[in-house]
């Protein structure tokens, strides 16, 4: 049997009894060695599937304002072990994964890592398109995630677009985690609706604050100088439909490329919308 890594998985959850057993099954009793459940207040039996596995539950209630879920836990309730990985419950960890996170964290000069994950759509694996990543694994006491002070700017309870800031070099894990969600396209609209007004949100307070900007990756830069302009959504189809290969995908990489692009581009009017109001007042 394989020796269990110095690995605690957190787990935030509300409401996930549709994709939690699959991603507490994939994680396996042989993995690692502790895994935690940060829950807000779940009420369709996401509990209960904890509990019949054994699992730590911690209770977490936002107000509103920071911290959020992931860095309530990392200031309030510091893992033990040497390393913390962050899964959300519609990630599946794949056996591969588990083989190269093994010699991964092996790098004494590594404090963190970025991650891989595959993108399922309409029911099957998108091949092509922009890589997804996240840096999701890293050291305890390396860093926490971007400080960003909200009042109730939405429902998210969890930080959903910020990055860790860590202190430290950081690599890249290449096998991926599969983000299984089982939740349809009505979930999937809604979700980026409430995801869209906390980036409008976000970037309209930024632009006033170098703080936030100085922790900003590459790709967050680009991003968000992106979102002010009207073209952002048409950008990021052109990206990810021609230069990333999303039409090998057929149909489902096409429907997935224009509701992206859709995104972005709501992300764009929100901002416009928030800034005239901010005007107006």
């Amino acid at each position: 049997m394989n020796k269990l890594l110095n690995i605690t998985i957190a787990i935030p959850i509300k409401n996930e009894v549709e994709v939690l057993q699959g991603c507490i099954d994939a994680i396996g009793e042989d993995f690692v060695e502790k895994i935690i459940l940060i829950d807000s207040g779940s009420t369709d039996g996401s509990v209960e599937i904890a509990k019949r596995n054994n699992i730590e539950i911690l209770d977490f209630t936002w107000d509103g304002k920071f911290p959020k879920k992931r860095n309530w836990f990392l200031r309030n309730h510091k893992p033990t072990t040497k390393w913390i990985l962050f899964l959300d419950a519609d990630e599946y960890i794949t056996e591969a994964f588990k083989t190269e996170i093994r010699n991964s964290i092996i790098d004494e000069n590594k404090v963190g890592f970025w991650l891989s994950y595959s993108r399922y759509f309409l029911g099957k694996k998108m091949k092509w398109g922009y890589p997804m990543r996240k840096l999701a694994l890293f050291k305890v006491g390396a860093g926490e995630y971007e400080k960003i002070e909200e009042n109730n700017w939405s429902a998210l309870d969890m930080e959903i677009h910020e990055h860790p800031i860590l202190n430290g070099k950081t690599g890249v894990v290449k096998s991926e985690i599969d983000h299984l969600d089982f939740r349809g396209i009505s979930h999937y609209i809604a979700k980026h609706n409430e995801y869209a007004s906390w980036e409008a949100e976000r970037i309209l307070k930024s632009s006033n604050d170098s703080l936030p900007k100085k922790f900003w990756t590459r790709k967050q830069k680009i991003k968000y100088r992106l979102l002010f302009s009207p073209f952002s959504g048409v950008i990021y189809f052109f990206g990810n439909y021609f230069l990333f290969g999303g039409f090998l995908d057929g149909s489902r990489g096409l429907a997935f490329s224009i509701l992206k692009a859709s995104y972005f581009t709501q992300i764009y009017c929100k901002l416009t919308e928030l800034k005239t109001n901010k005007k107006n007042i």
